[in-house]
Parts: structure tokens; C-alpha cells; sequence
């Protein structure tokens, strides 16, 4: 299958439409996802990227009926993580003297997943370009850390497309491949999701990366990123939203995030829920169990919210795995400009709330002085502090 993207520019990628998870399990996929090459034919004829190992025969067998592989002048590989750079090797068995551009992060990168120091390397770096005929070039931009070292975007003349690589990207299969194509209520939420668990840790490298693109004053009709829909209506939309995102981002939002043993704890948070909805009845209130709940789209609510609440009773003198290991992943996605606030229950030594706020404060969130802690289970009275907890949350 294959897509035109602009007069000699193709789709050769994959749509995934049963994946699940990526990263490892680390991220859920909801939508599907596609992996994104592209094939430009001009005097000389690029690959930019291939895909995933598991479809490297699909895909070699579809980049066949496209064009003699032989003709394939350059290969650019934009990111060495195997989602981009799987079927490199399958590919480089049959053109093994095809020169591969890249930066020297990813000479490191796809040395160290192949072992195949001897292919054809040719290190690029920002401003450097590449003349493929009929008065076009690539023009390569390094994109450090968005979101690995050897990450890099390239740019086409004459067509005015930027291949972003995993930036302006999102997990969504749609069949059309562009984003007027898509369902938008599921693109937006699918791309918002993506920025919140992939992208957020850098955004201060986002804001930087925007400004320098920006000022290279480069014309940009199309955005193909490497994931989900290519941008073509109205691309600078997406580039828009990511200096929006990055920019400490927030919602008039407040989110309750749990996990309990007998319900004590779940009691706090929706007495919480209700007190915060009281007080400002504008204000998007949302609860969540953290043990049944999937945690990228936790994330996606954290990154919406201007203020969490984090419940969890005491074991065994700290708080349940579940919430550990969901505030641990929280503190690598380096939210700011956020408030918290704690609360749970206990039946005899009482720590988790000592240690919530801990991993809270280590997780750069400003965390409340109110809380509510009660031994055994709670009564209405007990839970007086949800309203002082609301209104420091709001404040």
C-alpha cells in the first residue's frame, strides 16, 4: 500500500491497526498506529526511515513494486529506535552499499542495535543538505532529545515538507493517512496523548526547537511525522499546539487519582471530587482508580489538570505498589507548575501520607499543606479537611 503525499513524494510505511502497546508495554495503544516511510523520486531516489522488524518482508516485497531497489540512491534515517530503523537490515542485505545519512548519535544508535559498523555511514548535522535533483535538497535538522540523542528531522525543498519524525506524531491508524482524513475528536486526543507521555519530559527542548525552525523561515506545506496522520490542512496547527503544550501546560482542571484496600480511601477522593465541584462548579473534575485505570491516559489527565489529589492507605509503613509505581513514572514526565494534595487511610502506623507528599515534592508538584488522614474507616466527619483540601487546590 502506499499513499501520494505530494507530487513525488509516497507513503511506503505501515499501517498497524491491531497494535496494542509500544515501548515495550510502557504505552498503550488505543487507535492503532502506523509507521511512517517515505519514498521521494526525483533525479535521485530517497528512502526516509522503514519500518518496524516484525513487517521488514511486507514491506521490502511493497518497496519492490514501487521501484528496483538498486535505484535507491540515499537512505535517511531520521532516529535509530527500531519502530524507524527495524527493517534496516533485511533492506541493507539487498543494497548493502547504500549510503544511510543520519547523525552521529544515530551511527552510535543503529551500530549498537546491528552490529554493522561497515555500512555506507554519512554523519549530517543541522543546516547540512543533500541535492537530489530538479533544483531540490534535504535540508537535516538535528531534533536532540526529541526524544532520543540521534533524533533528527528533514526537511524538502521545492515540495516545502518537513519529515518531523517522532515530533508532531501520534499512535492513530487511519486510513487515509492525512489529518482531515481522521476522526479529529480521536487525532487530538490521540496526539495530546502522545506530547503528555513521550514528549513533555523536554519541553523546554520543544519551545527552543520551535523557535529554531521557525527562524530558518522555511516554507511548510506538509508535516509527515513518522507516527499517525501526515499534516496536510493547515499544518502549522500541530506546531502550534506543541508550543502550546510545552509551555506548562494546563486546563481548569482538578483530578483525583487513587488506589484503595476497602474502599476507605476511595470514600476521601470522591468526598474530595465533590467539595472541589462545590467551590467552582466550572472547574473539570475527574476521579480515577490507579490499579484500574490505563496509566498513559492518567497521564494524559495530569498533564490537563492544574491540580492533582494522590490517595493511598498506609502498608506496611509506605503506600500500595500500584500508586509507587504510578508516582514513579509521574516524576519522569517532569510536570511543572502544578499543585497537590494528599490523603489516606491507615489502621495502625499510618506513613503513606508521609511518603505521598514526599514523592510529590520529588515529582516538582507544590504540594498543599491540608490532607486528610484517618485511622481505620473514615466518617463524615472525618473527611472535613476534602473541603480545605478543595480550596487549596483552587486557591
Amino acid at each position: 500500500m502506499k499513499f501520494n503525499v505530494k507530487n513525488n513524494v509516497d507513503w511506503v510505511g505501515k499501517i498497524d491497526w491491531e497494535l496494542e502497546e509500544f515501548h515495550g508495554s510502557d504505552y498503550s495503544v488505543t487507535k492503532g498506529s502506523s509507521q511512517n516511510a517515505y519514498l521521494i523520486r526525483e533525479e535521485k531516489t530517497v528512502l526516509i526511515d522503514t519500518v518496524w522488524t516484525p513487517h521488514d518482508e511486507e514491506f521490502i516485497e511493497n518497496l519492490k513494486k514501487e521501484i528496483d531497489l538498486n535505484e535507491i540512491d540515499y537512505i535517511i534515517a531520521n532516529h535509530g529506535e527500531v519502530d524507524h530503523s527495524g527493517s534496516l537490515p533485511a533492506l541493507m542485505k539487498l543494497i548493502p552499499d547504500t549510503p544511510i545519512y543520519c547523525t552521529a548519535n544515530a551511527v552510535k544508535s543503529l551500530t549498537g542495535q546491528f552490529h554493522h559498523p561497515e555500512w555506507n555511514f554519512n554523519v549530517v548535522k543541522t543546516g547540512d543538505t543533500l541535492d537530489i535533483g530538479n533544483g531540490k535538497q534535504l535540508v537535516f535538522v538535528e531534533m536532540r532529545m526529541l526524544h532520543w540523542p540521534d533524533s533528527m528531522a528533514t526537511y524538502l525543498t521545492g515540495d516545502n515538507i518537513l519529515f518531523s519524525n517522532d515530533a508532531f506524531g501520534q499512535h492513530i491508524a487511519v486510513s487515509g493517512m492525512f489529518n482531515d482524513t481522521a476522526n479529529q475528536a480521536d487525532l487530538w486526543e490521540q496526539a495530546m496523548k502522545y506530547y503528555a507521555n513521550i514528549l513533555n519530559p523536554f519541553s523546554p527542548l520543544v519551545l527552543k526547537k520551535i523557535e529554531e525552525i521557525v527562524g530558518f523561515n522555511l516554507p511548510i506545506d506538509i508535516i509527515a511525522p513518522s507516527h499517525g496522520v501526515i499534516w496536510r490542512d493547515n499544518p502549522l496547527q500541530i506546531v502550534e499546539a506543541y508550543a502550546k503544550w510545552a509551555d506548562a501546560y494546563q486546563e481548569d482542571q482538578v483530578t483525583i487519582f487513587y488506589d484503595t484496600m476497602w474502599e476507605s480511601t476511595t470514600k476521601m477522593a470522591h468526598r474530595i471530587a465533590d467539595e472541589v465541584t462545590k467551590l467552582s462548579p466550572g472547574t473539570t473534575v475527574k476521579v480515577f482508580n490507579i490499579a484500574s485505570s490505563d496509566r498513559n491516559d492518567l497521564m494524559t489527565e495530569v498533564f490537563k489538570s492544574k491540580a492533582i489529589a494522590v490517595g493511598s492507605p498506609t502498608v506496611t509503613s509506605s503506600i500500595l505498589t500500584t500508586v509507587a509505581g504510578w508516582l514513579h513514572f509521574l516524576t519522569e514526565l517532569k510536570f511543572v507548575n502544578k499543585k497537590a494534595a494528599v490523603f489516606g487511610s491507615y489502621g495502625w502506623s499510618g506513613e503513606g501520607n508521609k511518603v505521598l507528599r514526599e514523592k510529590l515534592e520529588e515529582a516538582k508538584f507544590e504540594v498543599v499543606e491540608p490532607e486528610i488522614r484517618v485511622q481505620w474507616r473514615p466518617e463524615d466527619k472525618d473527611l472535613s479537611e476534602a473541603r480545605s483540601i478543595a480550596e487549596a487546590l483552587l486557591r
